[in-house]
């Protein structure tokens, strides 16, 4: 194992992205230089910065800070004054009376003769002054970094006043080795003219030594978000509205706080119910007032053009010249220089895009309605796409229509056919609320299917709420049977909080056997994801496959041979790939075709468990191309999730952190259960990001998990958080973490180690926590399977944990020659970084055998290929275990002393006693937990009649006993 990593043990970040900023940040103040972090108001870069300087302060750093603000911008050097309050008066005492005089002077700490009234000659004077006030400040900095790094902290600084900004400039372009400076300016519409925009930060960035690095403060993301909003104790909102949330404040945490407790104060104060999907936002006067204020300053023209922007789906400058705004070109160039919109390139059609998310949301409450309703009519007129064309009309009709509810109808299949499913769902709600009411069978049937698009679209609450409008009223069986299925989808991973949904579905059945095969395929995933029970799981899937292939029903019957095919491979069945060959049989059905529980999905995990990984990264790739194009949030983010692991294993960490980032993405803005994307993110950060994200990733994993009752993500999120504190040296807790995995997947029924694998990881574990005898039982249960269904891949890696026991029971021979065979087959199978792991605990084993050259070329091996997958935890990881490779090692006794009854390993940790290590200091030395060399140091007191650790060094002392 290699030397013990700090990692964190239960704290939960604020972010992923915010941690890597200021990791980012953080290394490059400590090499010394300038940050300058920007963005616009509220965005939280005062956060950062606060958080920064205590981090640096923590590692040594006296911090300097100041914050000005608008008020403080005419005051000469108050900049300055903030900046120099803590420096003591003592420490001006090694300047020059006069630059202490001048000095203290600009301080206000003292009188000087440059206050008085000017006369002839004082211009002269004050520019003496100037330059010895830049010397006296250098100096007095030149001390403080005498005494350890300085870190300038320089919040707003486009609030600072020019006195101080020219003698900082002065100071970055003249700064000692020691001196960093960490500064931020405000960007965007409330900014000062002169620091709008983020590329024209460059007065900043003058005040910044270099080398200087300018950091833009991220957005936050939805979960970001959430725990931002839980952490100010606002309400838990639902995930769709925190969505919305997130996305009308554009993920500014300012904006989203006060969006949030206006919204909190309606449902609180007024008693009214959170809005739904088409609902509008309430926006505070405190938000809504700057907006109004940018909108006054544009001429009625372009404030008119802005309103129809505002009213139409897609906005482009030629949908709203057509809609009657013949000057739409100039007004949106008016609208794009007072910084409210930017309108796209050509190859985008010129679409219109508002820089501040809330500005459509003011316009539309601060537009009579009279306005409103022309700007959809001109727009419906002008629209030649039917679906945006449906909508306006939609929003011009008031009551039922049936020819209405006919066009918007069919405007959502369209919508549908597009790929469109959220557009889809919310015109498939109009059609039914503008249905007359004596089509009450049409009604119902429009809103379960709007229902089954916001399933498809992620709007899970969205799809509920319909669903239970719909069992409030249906009496037909398949009407009911329907509107269960949308409840027992819309649950995601939590389908233990519906236990009671299946009893009273069954009864609405009525034995009808088309419904009853929908309806035990739901039954199929619960047993498996809740129950625990693979087995179990198998019998539904084989029964709603024949329901379902005896009624006709082809879609239900691809799932559920889909799903009998997957229980198949994982409880290790032969007939595994006959059925999933019945399941690609056409004749086929598009929606299980593109689905991430149907057929075409589920070929490449037979890909991978057969090692098989160019061909299952080919099968991904092409069904994620297709989602892209039309398909469901929840299939295209698990099929980013299945495309990020395999990544992983071809050694492709960089694209790997890449895609799992995506589909963290897309689950929180859908508002789907995010446990899965969340394992897929700590998997990625553990090949090439940072062990710490890794393991905030992997923890939250399991908590998502643990809070739906997922038996079937929580194993693998317990598996990535235990191979995390394996990597970092924790072996007692990843043995908890690993073997809990290992019980849940067991008692599953999995019997095909390469569908989840975690055997090898938790055998190396248990070696490194001083259980070889339950490592070595782990090992031989995994290799009679493996050997059964030829896993070649799985084999090798079981290897690599054999040698692990082999050397921690000191067979360091057998270790060896068992891991150059298992590091060669791993190539063969196409495994680069288990390959490289396998070469690392190569070089641990030749270190302990002495063979230090041995050891270099196993190390440099495994630093080939981490490098080129650009591993980054293992790159750190390795070359440092390299590094103490060429450490020299102590000495062992000679052959025929009294050592030869010991075993190398027991040899190794009695010389190092003898030399007065500790327990601790020996494993690190040894790269081995202090359990194996307790367990060591146990056995050769044993052999030897030893009682001390005194008389060990006596033994060896004085050499060969008799």
């Amino acid at each position: 194992m290699t030397e013990p990593t700090t990692l964190p043990t239960g704290t939960r970040r604020l972010a992923v992205e915010r941690g890597t900023l200021r990791d980012t940040a953080r290394a490059h103040l400590a090499r010394g230089g300038g940050v300058l972090l920007t963005g616009p108001a509220g965005i939280g870069r005062t956060t950062v910065m606060s958080q920064l300087a205590q981090d640096l302060g923590g590692f040594g750093h006296r911090v300097l800070r100041c914050s000005p603000s608008p008020a403080e911008r005419e005051s000469p050097f108050l900049g300055l004054i903030d900046l120099l309050t803590g420096v003591a008066d003592d420490t001006l005492t090694a300047l020059a009376a006069h630059e202490r005089a001048v000095l203290e002077s600009t301080l206000l700490r003292s009188a000087h003769p440059m206050d008085a009234e000017p006369d002839e000659g004082t211009g002269a004077a004050a520019g003496r002054d100037a330059l010895v006030l830049r010397i006296a400040v250098r100096k007095v900095l030149a001390r403080l970094v005498g005494t350890g790094p300085l870190l300038l902290v320089i919040d707003d600084a486009q609030w600072l006043d020019r006195p101080t900004a020219e003698l900082l400039n002065y100071l970055a372009r003249r700064a000692d080795p020691g001196l960093s400076v960490l500064a931020a300016v405000r960007t965007g519409p409330e900014a000062s003219p002169l620091w709008r925009d983020a590329d024209d930060s460059g007065g900043a960035l003058e005040l910044c030594p270099a080398p200087v690095r300018r950091i833009v403060v991220p957005p936050l993301a939805v979960h970001e978000l959430a725990e931002l909003l839980e952490r100010h104790d606002h309400p838990a909102w639902s995930r769709p509205l925190i969505a919305r949330l997130h996305q009308a404040s554009g993920g500014n945490p300012r904006t989203a706080l006060e969006l949030s407790s206006a919204l909190d104060e309606r449902v609180r104060l007024e008693g009214a119910e959170s809005p739904g999907s088409a609902d509008p936002l309430p926006v505070p006067d405190s938000l809504r007032r700057p907006v109004v204020e940018r909108l006054g300053a544009l001429p009625a023209s372009a404030r008119d053009t802005l309103v129809m922007a505002g009213a139409a789906v897609r906005p482009t400058v030629e949908l709203l010249r057509r809609a009657g705004r013949r000057d739409a070109a100039a007004d949106l160039d008016i609208c794009v220089r007072h910084g409210v919109i930017r309108v796209l390139t050509a190859l985008d059609h010129g679409t219109v895009r508002f820089l501040d998310p809330l500005t459509p949301m003011v316009l539309r409450a601060e537009t009579p309605y009279e306005r409103l309703v022309d700007a959809h009519r001109a727009l419906a007129e002008a629209s030649d796409d039917a679906v945006e064309r449906a909508h306006h009309i939609a929003q011009l009709t008031a009551g039922p229509d049936p020819a209405v509810a006919s066009r918007l109808a069919a405007a959502a299949s369209a919508a549908r056919r597009r790929g469109a499913p959220g557009t889809a769902a919310r015109l498939g709600r109009l059609a039914a609320e503008y249905t007359p009411a004596g089509l009450a069978y049409v009604d119902i049937d429009r809103r379960l299917t709007a229902a089954e698009d916001g399933i498809e679209a992620g709007d899970l609450d969205f799809a509920r709420q319909l669903a239970h409008e719909v069992l409030g009223e249906a009496d037909r069986p398949a009407d009911r049977v329907r509107a269960w299925n949308v409840v027992i989808d819309s649950c995601g991973q939590a389908m233990a909080e519906i236990a009671d949904v299946f009893p009273e579905a069954v009864r609405d059945a009525a034995g009808d056997p088309e419904l009853l095969a929908q309806l035990h395929y739901r039954m199929s995933w619960r047993e498996w994801m809740v129950g625990g029970s693979a087995a179990r799981a198998h019998g539904h899937a084989v029964r709603a496959a024949g329901l379902a292939a005896r009624t006709g029903d082809r879609r239900t019957e691809l799932m559920a041979l889909t799903q009998q095919a997957a229980l198949e491979l994982f409880l290790g069945l032969p007939e595994a790939d006959a059925t999933l060959a019945a399941a690609l049989a056409a004749p086929h059905d598009v929606h299980a075709m593109t689905h991430h529980n149907g057929p075409v999905y589920l070929k490449y995990r037979f890909h991978l468990v057969r090692d098989e990984l160019d061909e299952a990264r080919a099968e991904l790739r092409t069904l994620v191309y297709r989602l892209r194009q039309r398909g469901s949030a929840d299939s295209l983010s698990q099929c980013l999730i299945g495309l990020a692991q395999v990544e992983i294993q071809r050694g492709r960490c960089r694209p790997a952190l890449t895609i799992a980032r995506q589909s963290l993405r897309i689950v929180e803005e859908a508002g789907l259960s995010q446990g899965p994307a969340w394992y897929a993110l700590s998997l990625a950060e553990t090949a090439g990001g940072s062990l710490g994200q890794a393991l905030s990733a992997a923890e939250t994993a399991r908590r998502h998990s643990e809070d739906d009752d997922d038996r079937l993500f929580l194993p693998r999120a317990l598996h990535a958080e235990g191979r995390i504190r394996l990597f970092g040296g924790q072996s007692a807790q990843a043995v908890e973490l690993l073997r809990r995995a290992g019980e849940l997947e067991t008692a599953q029924g999995q019997r095909d180690p390469a569908t989840r694998r975690w055997h090898a990881d938790l055998a190396e574990a248990l070696a490194a926590a001083g259980a070889p005898d339950e490592a070595a039982a782990v090992i031989a249960v995994a290799r009679r399977q493996a050997e059964r269904l030829g896993r070649p891949g799985v084999l090798a890696t079981l290897d690599r944990a054999s040698a692990s026991v082999d050397a921690s029971r000191g067979e360091l021979g057998i270790a060896v020659r068992t891991l150059e065979s298992a590091a060669t087959r791993l190539r063969a199978t196409g495994y680069p970084l288990e390959e490289a792991r396998t070469r690392a605990a190569l070089g641990r084993v030749r270190r302990l055998l002495h063979d230090e050259a041995g050891a270099r070329t196993a190390f440099a091996g495994a630093l080939r290929i981490f490098t080129k997958a650009d591993a980054r935890p293992w790159i750190t990881l390795t070359r440092a275990e390299r590094d103490r490779a060429q450490d020299a090692p102590a000495p062992l006794p000679e052959a025929g002393s009294w050592s030869d009854q010991l075993t190398s390993t027991e040899r190794s940790v009695v010389a190092r006693v003898a030399q007065g290590a500790t327990n601790r200091e020996i494993a690190a030395g040894l790269v081995v937990s202090v359990k194996t060399v307790e367990a060591a140091l146990t056995r050769a007191y044993r052999k030897l009649g030893a009682k001390s650790r005194v008389e060990i060094a006596r033994m060896v002392m004085t050499g060969p006993t008799a």
